[in-house]
């Protein structure tokens, strides 16, 4: 899938796009995600220990395997986002966004380029660019994808002005993070943070915006969030079915040889 037909799906809402989180570097994980049948590739430089060149072979080789690679920034400055694009982003993700000027200062550095500066300032204000200007500037931009991550009570309720914000692609909820805004940390069955998820879904999708949630629970489980709007899924992590997968044989063959199961703590997910 290129970069851009991705953008189109997540405004259209045609079909759900699927995806992981690529945590693992290895140059064998590329050949072996390719394979999934996954529509892109989720990368996060916010929690997880990843450098520059290393971000960037990364986005390049999934790039080249159809994979449009979605890189989640570590901060709300527009440089970041810049960075994760020269390398290789196809689109990036704010993370834990609450107010409409962080993403609009992010359309700048994502949808105007290479416009800086005064420039940049005046056209995200609305100034009108030269005609030949602004065919550069929108064909240069087509296929970088922006979204952001909406993951608190005040991102909620400021939701309309940070949807309404020209640019902005997809919104992304992050579990963790809300359920613990909400009070409810990691009770995800709860009704607060279920209400929550469809009223983030739902109105994204409603305001023609594409809608998503990266979450760790069973396939059947993450069907509500699509009931819910949610038009694209980020399923897991490539860490945790290596968990998950490793502890049950494991376990099964500690059965087998008459030994005592090891109870394993992973610890819970964050991301």
């Amino acid at each position: 899938m290129k970069p851009s037909e991705l953008r189109t799906i997540l405004h259209g809402g045609e079909r759900i796009v699927l995806g992981t989180c690529v945590v693992s570097p290895s140059t064998k994980w590329p050949g072996l995600i390719a394979g999934s049948g996954l529509d892109f590739v989720f990368i996060d430089t916010e929690h997880i220990a990843l450098n520059r060149e290393t971000v960037s072979w990364m986005c390049r080789t999934y790039t080249s395997m159809g994979l449009p690679p979605l890189v989640r920034i570590p901060t709300q400055d527009p440089d970041d986002a810049t960075v994760a694009l020269d390398d290789g982003a196809a689109g990036v993700i704010i993370p834990y966004v609450e107010q409409p000027e962080v993403v609009r200062s992010m359309v700048g550095a994502s949808k105007l380029r290479p416009l800086k500066g005064e420039r940049a300032r005046k056209a995200l204000e609305g100034e009108d660019l030269e005609p030949e200007l602004q065919t550069y500037v929108e064909n240069h931009n087509a296929s970088h994808i922006l979204l952001t991550n909406i993951e608190s009570v005040p991102a909620m309720e400021n939701l309309d002005e940070i949807l309404a914000v020209k640019g902005l692609d997809c919104v992304l909820i992050g579990p963790h993070d809300l359920s613990t805004s909400l009070g409810v940390p990691e009770q995800y069955d709860h009704p607060k943070f279920l209400e929550a998820c469809a009223f983030i879904l739902g109105t994204a999708r409603a305001a023609g915006i594409g809608a998503g949630i990266h979450h760790w629970l069973p396939p059947q489980k993450q069907m509500q969030f699509v009931e819910m709007g949610a038009n694209l899924l980020i399923h897991k992590a490539d860490a945790i079915f290596l968990s998950e997968g490793l502890q049950n044989e494991v376990s099964q063959l500690r059965d087998l040889l008459g030994q005592e199961s090891h109870s394993a703590q992973t610890g819970n997910v964050t991301i």
